[in-house]
């Protein structure tokens, strides 16, 4: 669609009663408010005006082309306002109303959708706040005007939009355009995405979900705009309560959530836990284009507040490194001998403008961003050191976030910071937690670029798959045995076995396979056999596989008890786990993680929407504290994390070519330094 009868309307009606305190009427008085240059018309049962706002009975009567249709008309009557809408050529409509499917009204919010499609009309909402575009001065909403600037937030809700428009307001962050969604029928997240990334108005995109239909889509749509613009993403619900029942260790430790903070990492974006930090990131976004690294100083004149800041870098992963020897040596021909030049770089009560410029500017040829902090007593001015600090941003055009405080001695030099682009900061934490955030989606941006996002890996996938899937081998549920065949058929590095269905095969392929063996339950009951006593390790010999075929079929007693399978023991591997479970929203996605009996206990996991390729699966194994013991934890021999990666993304294709998996864990896979083999193997249909 085009966006202009959205965004851009020449002409734009308010259907609903102009009665005092009514919608509206509310809504009538926002776009008047906001000094809407193009023609407004009323349209209500009465044929009610306002002011100068002429009134009528229906659109069509209005007898002008109309753009936009802003609707707060009961939720009945909805479809028929379409439909006259429809002949009084509207391209847009932004439905107000409430009464939907938040209510479980379904039925009537099908109507809407069918009367808009019939139209041609474009529907934002139902149940929503309105919109706004600022360079436009249209402001049909029923939240606060923001100010006019380069951040864009699409919000599902209205409430929390508001409350976002109202801090943006209080902290002199421009908008460009404001879009609550509501219900989402027809305009939602992902079309909204895709305009605002070659929005020319718009530099930074914020994002308030709570849910999304079509995962894949909207992580296509995200990445795009994110590879052109910075999205800063809030996710209501980080919390699992009641979290699904789940009969895999894959579907207990993959809650949505998860999979939420796996789908933006792998899209470029950057998600946010409050509004507060919301609010940080998009005016440091606005202030600061690019960042080209994680090196981090600190300009302060005052010791203890510049430490906090720094230890807070080190903890959210800045490099917060020293000055070098031959920095401090050219500091030292302009700060008096008293400063303290390590990082954070102390100039004391004493600094001075020409201090904080010369200062930022040296250090700045060395790191890649800086904060300046100043704690001003209340008988010292700030001003001229938001002077030196403002001038050292202006000279090296690398990020510079703003400490300055107390508020009530610094708001002049707060303000003149604001005024060229610093932002400012209530303390240095907050604001090294920024800058590391801001680090960190130019540094995705990078790798997406290098080595391809979600999309790319999902698109070469099905091009190569074109559509062919196969069916799982065995019954209703799979044995052992068979998965570990099917495993190696797909090329899944698995150990020699045997299949026994009775006591004398047992002894003998234990002998065949080699002592010590491993013995484990066959039994389409029997799911986690460790806990059921169905794993019989270190058997020696004969006698003892004897002992253990009788001792495992002894506790299956009462079950459908199949046989065993032997395994040799294998010493010394590392053990892991990999998983594959189906989320609702993003379909199938992968899990890597420490294995073993310390799954789920630990959960040292890394989770990413599947398929993925060699180095995000890379990026997998190394975001896991275990990683330590793949890589040789006190003089082990490290193992071939290339050939783990690679199974990794193997085995994250498989849920595309077998439908048929909801889940399956492969834990333990025994990671040794020149080959690793899968322990064990559990497939849910």
């Amino acid at each position: 669609m085009s966006f202009d009868a959205l965004f851009y309307p020449k002409a734009v009606v308010v259907i609903g009663s102009q009665s005092a305190g009514k919608l509206g009427n509310v809504l009538l008085k926002q776009i008047i408010k906001g000094r809407y240059e193009g023609n407004l018309y009323a349209v209500n049962p009465k044929g009610q005006g306002y002011e100068n706002v002429p009134g009528f009975q229906s659109v069509e009567s209005i007898g002008k082309k109309v753009d936009l249709a802003i609707i707060a008309a009961p939720a009945a009557t909805i479809p028929g306002v379409l439909d006259d809408c429809g002949k009084g050529g509207v391209g847009a409509a932004v439905v107000i109303t409430s009464g939907f499917s938040e209510m479980g009204n379904h039925e009537g919010e099908k109507q809407v959708l069918e009367a808009a499609r019939r139209n041609g009309i474009r529907i934002v909402g139902p149940n929503c706040a309105g919109i706004v575009c600022t360079s436009h001065k249209l402001y049909p909403t029923l939240e606060i005007h923001p100010p006019e600037g380069g951040v864009a937030l699409i919000s599902q809700s209205g409430a929390l939009g508001g409350v976002v428009l109202a801090w943006a307001e209080e902290q002199g962050l421009g908008m460009s355009k404001f879009v609550s969604y509501g219900n989402g029928i027809d305009l939602n997240q992902v079309e909204l995405l895709r305009y605002l990334k070659d929005d020319p108005e718009t530099s930074v995109i914020a994002l308030y979900i709570e849910s999304i239909k079509d995962g894949r889509e909207f992580m296509e749509a995200l990445q795009d705009a994110a590879s052109a613009k910075p999205v800063v993403v809030i996710k209501a619900g980080r919390t699992n309560v009641g979290q699904r029942a789940t009969a895999s260790h894959t579907g207990s430790m993959a809650g949505s959530d998860n999979v939420y903070e796996a789908a933006f990492k792998q899209s470029g974006a950057v998600r946010v836990n409050t509004i507060e930090e919301m609010i940080d990131l998009c005016t440091t976004f606005i202030a600061c284009k690019s960042m080209d690294g994680d090196r981090v100083v600190i300009v302060t004149n005052s010791g203890g507040p510049g430490v906090l800041a720094a230890d807070r870098g080190e903890e959210v992963g800045m490099d917060m490194a020293e000055v070098s020897p031959e920095m401090i040596d050219t500091l030292k021909t302009f700060l008096p001998p008293f400063c303290g030049f390590k990082n954070p770089v102390d100039l004391t009560v004493e600094g001075t403008e020409e201090g904080y410029r010369k200062t930022l500017v040296t250090l700045l040829e060395a790191y890649d961003a800086a904060i300046a902090m100043n704690i001003c007593p209340p008988y010292l001015d700030a001003s001229s050191h938001a002077k030196g600090v403002a001038d050292a941003f202006d000279i090296m055009g690398k990020p510079v976030l703003a400490n300055f405080l107390p508020n009530q001695v610094v708001a002049d030099s707060v303000k003149y910071l604001k005024e060229h682009g610093i932002p400012n900061f209530p303390s240095g934490e907050r604001a090294i937690e920024t800058l590391a955030r801001l680090s960190d989606y130019h540094k995705r941006k990078r790798i997406i670029k290098e080595h391809g996002g979600f999309s790319e890996v999902w698109q070469k996938l099905q091009s190569k798959i074109a559509g062919q899937t196969s069916k799982l081998p065995g019954g209703e549920r799979i044995l052992e045995p068979e998965a570990m065949g099917w495993l190696r058929d797909l090329g899944i590095p698995v150990p020699e076995f045997r299949f026994a269905n009775d006591e004398a095969q047992a002894i003998d392929d234990c002998e065949s396979i080699g002592f010590p063996c491993v013995m484990k339950v066959v039994s389409p009951q029997i799911i986690h056999k460790s806990e059921f006593g169905g794993v019989i390790v270190g058997i020696k010999n004969r006698d003892e596989a004897a002992k253990a075929f009788q001792t495992i079929r002894k506790r299956a007693e009462g079950k459908d008890f199949r046989g065993v399978v032997i395994y040799p023991q294998i010493k010394g591997a590392q053990e892991v786990l990999l998983g594959l479970s189906v989320d609702p929203q993003f379909g199938p996605v992968v899990v890597f993680g420490l294995g073993g009996i310390y799954t789920e206990l630990f959960k040292d996991i890394s989770i990413r929407v599947a398929p993925v390729n060699h180095h995000q699966a890379m990026e997998m194994i190394r975001e896991t504290k275990s990683v330590k013991l793949l890589q040789g934890f006190r003089g082990a021999a490290a193992s071939d994390l290339d050939m783990l990666a690679d199974t990794i993304v193997r085995f994250s294709e498989i849920p595309f070519l077998y439908p048929e998996i909801k889940e399956a864990d492969l834990n333990p896979i025994f990671v040794l330094p020149d080959r690793l083999m899968v322990g064990d193997v559990r497939i849910i249909k």
